[in-house]
């Protein structure tokens, strides 16, 4: 008996020793790197401090550089706290065991256009081997579209554009492609009306579950929920709104809870596919 328990007392000092260590290495919050350091930081920046001081662990925001360097953090499950689109997010519930726990609202959706005076477009099918433009993979709005096309030999050419939605449209107009993949939300309000009677719809995507933050195992359960609560009832509600204004659009006010389900299966889009992971 005396032997039993002196093996469990030392067990609970070895669990303890190890939750004082990853409490002391911290979390780390990170985000694609669609920005510079500088600007990721103050976008970040705030919300790390504010789950510091949630959590009492300490949360730091690092900027992964470029996107060689964020895939290769995420497979290496390097990452805490990630906030990114559905295709991410899914990948890492399979492959790291991560928590999907708030997201934007809306949903994400994508239109291909191709002119419409453009007599040999009338169709997805019609634009193997054709030039489309978009921004690179594993951007999700590509890779929608590049989902569509599973036979390696039977695919678009794409043209990566860098610099946004802006950027892919200017170089459509400006004869660089023959169609372009536009987000719907960009289609509807940042082109003018006389340039979408100029386009025609090609394809429209599925909706897919918006933009969302998800955490790794090193999370505890009564943490997430802390999290949850935060960004949709608290404190993080204001510490968040800089993310919440750029990536949900105006009238966007938080994050709202999300559910494992709506992004189950979204993983398929970087996985298998010459574009993918």
């Amino acid at each position: 008996m005396k032997k039993l328990l002196i093996a469990q007392f030392c067990l609970l000092l070895m669990l303890t020793g190890l939750i004082v260590e990853a409490s002391a290495a911290g979390l780390i919050l990170t985000a694609p790197p669609r920005e510079t350091k500088e600007a990721g930081e103050t976008l970040y920046g705030p919300l790390a401090r504010h789950f510091t001081e949630l959590l009492g662990v300490d949360v730091s925001y690092q900027h992964p550089g470029n996107w060689l360097n964020y895939q290769r953090n995420m497979r290496d499950d390097k990452y805490d706290i990630v906030f990114d689109g559905p295709h991410f997010i899914s990948w890492r519930m399979v492959h790291l065991k991560h928590d999907v726990l708030v997201k934007l609202p809306g949903t994400l959706e994508f239109y291909v256009v191709a002119q419409k005076s453009d007599n040999s477009l009338e169709s997805l099918d019609q634009l193997v081997g054709k030039k489309i433009c978009g921004i690179s993979p594993p951007n999700l709005s590509t890779l929608t579209v590049l989902d569509r096309f599973r036979n390696p030999v039977r695919q678009p050419v794409l043209k990566g554009i860098n610099g946004g939605m802006h950027k892919v449209f200017q170089a459509f107009k400006d004869g660089k492609c023959e169609a372009a993949v536009l987000r719907s939300g960009h289609y509807k309000k940042k082109i003018t009306q006389q340039e979408r009677d100029s386009v025609k719809i090609l394809f429209h995507s599925a909706p897919l579950p918006n933009q969302a933050i998800s955490v790794s195992s090193r999370v505890s359960d009564s943490l997430k929920k802390q999290i949850i609560r935060s960004l949709t009832l608290g404190k993080g509600v204001k510490e968040s709104s800089a993310i919440v204004k750029r990536f949900g659009g105006k009238q966007t006010t938080s994050f709202i809870a999300a559910s494992r389900q709506e992004y189950t299966g979204h993983n398929t889009l970087l996985e298998g596919v010459i574009f993918g992971w």
